[in-house]
């Protein structure tokens, strides 16, 4: 397995101004690939009579946001069979930063998610090609960002989402792993655990290197130990408050998404899901289709970890993707939850790094018109839950 010299200081030395400068290649690729995906949703929803910015801030989870950083905790809706859906379920990170920036601008708390989640994905994008460059170089480091753009689902990283901000808080601490910086590595793990449950991954990657580490060497430093110790510290924190919110305990945040029909059995939902599929046509393609997705899916991962990523690296991204196929939720939601898989992308960036310039942008450029095209009919129809 390749291994990143975690001492090297090339990367960490060059500054903010020039490692920004490096990236400002793949940064201006993201954006017009973002931007070309905003005009095509514009055009899109305008024939339809649809508003989209309406579509981008005020539907699914967004709203759930939005009602956070306004109401607080503690809205629910209760549904006829019962069940309640409580906003307990949304990690708090991100309707905090919606109520700071409304606070400071004249923006409503929509449109202020919509702002930080717009930054949040450049700096996801930065924190995806600096890792990339530094395992591959800087061509590979362009090729994942653009990747990571053009991915079918990518219109819900311009969302009033929490996606892009988790991607970004999970890519540079991830970075900081590689690189040695430990306790920047345990604060980022930790903002990532207030963000979304799969904060977990980002903990697991960072203790499981650190493991690895210790073991090597036969010595923990102080930095190693703040940073392991502050990676949980996050997601416990919101998990714990959950459980003494509801009077559950440990497992009131567990509960609290059992409601919302979430919960992780290994697959054998979505397998059920997927085999229904099957058994009528034309819904036999969808089926094809699902197939096709989660084995190219393992494809991609079986090559990460052939072609020796990082331990770091394998671990999240396999925490990521497990959680995303094998949870019971609703199964519309599983393309969109593994946007943050970004190291599944690496091997193909590779791939296009080795081809002609002109080649690799007549590729991705048609990769995407067509994401710019399926985020605008996906978003003016199902959506993302």
């Amino acid at each position: 397995m390749t291994q990143v010299d975690l001492q090297d200081p090339r990367p960490a030395r060059s500054g903010a101004a020039g490692a920004l400068r490096r990236a400002a290649p793949a940064l201006l690729a993201y954006a017009g690939v973002r931007a070309l995906g905003l005009l095509v949703l514009a055009g899109w929803s305008a024939a339809r009579g649809k508003s989209p910015h309406t579509l981008l801030t005020a539907r699914w989870d967004s709203l759930w946001y939005t009602r956070v950083a306004d109401f607080g905790y503690g809205w629910e809706v209760r549904l006829p069979d019962g069940a309640v859906h409580s906003n307990l379920a949304f990690f708090p990170l991100l309707p905090w930063l919606e109520r700071l920036v409304s606070a400071v601008s004249p923006l409503s708390y929509a449109d202020a998610g919509l702002v930080v989640s717009w930054l949040a994905s450049l700096c996801a994008a930065w924190g995806i090609f600096r890792i990339a460059e530094l395992l591959y170089g800087r061509r590979a480091g362009v090729c994942a960002v653009v990747l990571w753009a053009v991915l079918p689902v990518g219109i819900v990283q311009s969302m009033a989402y929490s996606e892009s901000l988790f991607t970004a808080l999970a890519a540079w601490s991830l970075y900081a792993v590689l690189t040695g910086r430990w306790v920047s590595a345990g604060l980022l793990a930790s903002l990532a655990g207030l963000t979304r449950p799969v904060g977990a991954a980002v903990v697991a990657a960072l203790w499981a290197t650190a493991a690895v580490q210790v073991v090597r060497e036969r010595r923990i430093s102080w930095r190693t130990a703040v940073g392991v110790l502050l990676a949980p510290v996050g997601a416990a924190a919101y998990v714990l408050w959950v459980g003494h919110r509801t009077g559950d305990g440990l497992l009131g945040y567990l509960d609290v998404q059992g409601q919302w029909g979430n919960g992780f059995d290994g697959g054998l939902a979505f397998a059920r899901f997927v085999g229904a599929k099957l058994t009528s046509f034309p819904s036999a393609l969808a089926g094809l289709g699902l197939i096709a997705g989660v084995a190219l899916v393992i494809w991609l991962y079986v090559l990460c970890v052939r072609r020796g990523q990082p331990l770091a690296l394998l671990v999240y991204c396999g925490i990521v993707v497990a959680l995303a196929l094998c949870a019971s939720g609703y199964f519309g939601s599983k393309p969109r939850l593994l946007l943050p898989a970004f190291p599944l992308l690496l091997p193909v960036a590779v791939a296009l790094a080795r081809l002609r310039t002109g080649r690799a942008a007549a590729v991705l450029g048609g990769v995407a018109v067509a994401s710019a095209v399926y985020g605008a009919f996906w978003l003016n129809g199902s959506g993302p839950p």
